[in-house]
């Protein structure tokens, strides 16, 4: 192929803009995929993704489009929208010379689409500004031209289209032709490919996605990962149409798949360089690796599920490089795993397949992020000491989109959570607030709070920011007096009696009555900061009597005060399982 004749493009967007279905419009108009046999949402295999909506996972697709009698090769790139999967547009980007910016008609600007567009021209990528949804009855075209003139594009060359319909899907196609520039580099210089994403296909074991810079790479080749200096045997070479098609070479520009002898997927680090061996080309740049935010314990309903939830793990880890976890054992739940996710979403999604794809029954304890206590990162609450002197939590940059009605309510929840505002802009008729937050004050309810105040408005995006010294305790809870290490978790000096509070009233309610008081606390070391009470169950032994002296009464009462004091003794307090997942509505 004429390397003059390819395209590299993503499709960038805000969730739920429309991504996926100008994908499905696009694979139509080529005739990469036959009329009858495309069904929405084509490149999300996924089921999760198809029931949210969303796009969780990247997908690459080779399109020939005939335009002024060439055949232009269009390599497409789909992407996520959520901000927790936002590294996966930014390795997206990475393979790329162009990008579709597209926007929705009815909700304009919002934060993932500048946080994208932002990403792009740090790349000095080309961007076409795209318009959707324009077939809607709620569709404000008028307002959002004039958002996307505030982001500095010219109003005449920004595009409208519906992708549900088809209209104007065929001009933006050759808008791609025009604008988009093709690929450099040579096909006899030394052999860079980067590695954008990594997959586990049941038929064809790991395969790996590239894009070659330099050079070319062809089955039998001996490749060298430069990140470890590793080395692996190609067993095959080509391209997604979207389905596996062997084409034997990948040169200079292309962007397909690579499948070798390797067994763990890990050896495949996205944002790597390949190289073939015996050759020493710089490495490309963005290589940086995945790094998890949220931490949670998954347990099996029963211990003998254990062996089960393993294999599922394992299972998934071959489809998401991103995931990873550890064995745990819990003196309350028996044997589990501690994971590390992306975020919360993916966390929701990983569990949601465990149960979904391998019938397993799984609960959790509370999320935790990672901390650094004397320059060590701790995930666990139940490793961390109070006695430390250095201790850093992690603090996140963000950015806020909203209306300006509910620019007050936004600013209160900042405030509210620990946030420190850095900067206000004015889009049109929208407000950018940038600030910086906790990310323990992210990532729990933060989301759900601000659609809340802004009537679903308000978007919302963040990036690691820092580390920075924080007054930060642990605080345990106990049983009559048994401290539970499954839920001891890790707050704000500030925000301990708020949260503390809450959770000894949420026990309190779900832990059964037993035959004697059961106290639940919540303590810094050994001081207590909130207090629960569970009464006994109370039999009337006074009810047998029929008459003589008060002696007899106060006897039996006093015999069935020590019985009870006994009973606490030696009692074991039963708590329900449901009594810990309460906790995880705090």
């Amino acid at each position: 192929m004429d390397q003059n004749l390819i395209r590299n493009f993503a499709i960038i967007a805000h969730v739920d803009h429309g991504k996926s279905t100008l994908a499905d419009r696009l694979l139509e108009i080529t005739h990469t995929i036959p009329k009858d046999q495309l069904q929405e949402q084509f490149l999300d295999s996924s089921p999760i993704s198809r029931e949210r909506g969303i796009t969780i996972k990247l997908a690459p697709v080779r399109m020939n489009y005939e335009y002024e009698a060439k055949t232009y090769e269009l390599n497409l790139i789909d992407t996520p929208g959520h901000v927790d999967f936002s590294y996966e547009v930014v390795r997206t980007m990475n393979a790329c010379e162009g990008a579709i910016l597209l926007v929705d008609a009815t909700k304009g600007v919002q934060a993932q689409t500048i946080a994208n567009l932002n990403f792009a021209n740090r790349l000095h990528l080309t961007v076409i500004p795209v318009i959707n949804k324009i077939d809607l009855p709620s569709a404000n075209v008028e307002k959002v031209l004039q958002d996307m003139e505030s982001l500095g594009f010219e109003k005449e060359k920004i595009l409208k289209i519906s992708a549900k319909t088809g209209e104007g899907v065929e001009n933006l196609l050759r808008e791609i032709i025009h604008k988009v520039p093709p690929p450099e580099g040579k096909a006899e210089h030394a052999t860079q490919a980067l590695i954008f994403d990594s997959v586990y296909d049941e038929h064809k074991g790991i395969v790996i996605y590239i894009r070659v810079k330099n050079g070319k790479i062809s089955k039998s080749d001996e490749i060298t990962f430069l990140s470890d200096g590793s080395s692996a045997l190609v067993m095959d070479v080509g391209i997604m149409k979207p389905s596996f098609t062997s084409t034997g070479t990948l040169t200079s520009g292309e962007v397909g798949y690579v499948i070798t002898n390797i067994k763990d997927i890990t050896q495949a680090k996205v944002g790597d360089t390949i190289s073939l061996k015996g050759q020493h080309p710089e490495p490309l740049p963005g290589y940086q690796p995945l790094k998890p935010f949220v931490f949670l314990s998954i347990y099996p309903s029963t211990n003998a599920e254990f062996h089960n939830l393993r294999k599922a793990l394992h299972t998934i880890k071959l489809t998401d490089a991103s995931l990873i976890f550890t064995p745990e054992q819990s003196s309350i739940f028996g044997p589990g795993f501690r994971c590390g996710f992306l975020g919360l979403l993916h966390a929701q999604i990983i569990i949601e397949r465990i149960e979904r794809e391998f019938s397993l029954d799984v609960f959790t304890a509370p999320p935790s992020i990672e901390y650094l206590v004397d320059g060590e990162t701790i995930s666990n609450p139940k490793d961390f000491d109070i006695a430390k002197k250095d201790i850093q939590e992690p603090f996140m940059l963000a950015e806020i989109y909203t209306p300006h009605d509910y620019l007050g309510a936004v600013l209160q929840l900042i405030y509210e959570r620990r946030g420190e505002q850095q900067d206000i802009a004015y889009y049109a008729s929208q407000v950018r607030v940038t600030f910086v937050m906790p990310l323990a004050n992210v990532i729990y309810d933060f989301f759900d709070k601000l659609k809340s105040i802004s009537s679903g408005f308000a978007s919302f995006d963040y990036e690691f920011l820092e580390y920075r010294p924080s007054d930060l305790v642990r605080v345990d809870i106990s049983v009559n007096e048994q401290i539970i290490p499954e839920l001891s978790f890790i707050v704000h000096k500030t925000e301990s009696e708020y949260f503390a509070r809450r959770i000894v009233e949420l026990l309190a309610k779900e832990i059964p009555k037993h035959q004697f008081v059961v106290a639940v606390r919540a303590q810094i070391g050994s001081r207590v900061i909130a207090s629960e009470k569970i009464a006994a169950l109370s039999k009337n032994v006074t009810a047998k009597l029929y008459g003589g002296d008060v002696t007899r009464k106060n006897k039996l009462l006093d015999k069935q005060k020590e019985g009870k004091k006994k009973m606490k003794m030696i009692g074991k307090v039963s708590v329900p399982k449901e009594a810990f997942l309460s906790v995880l509505k705090v």
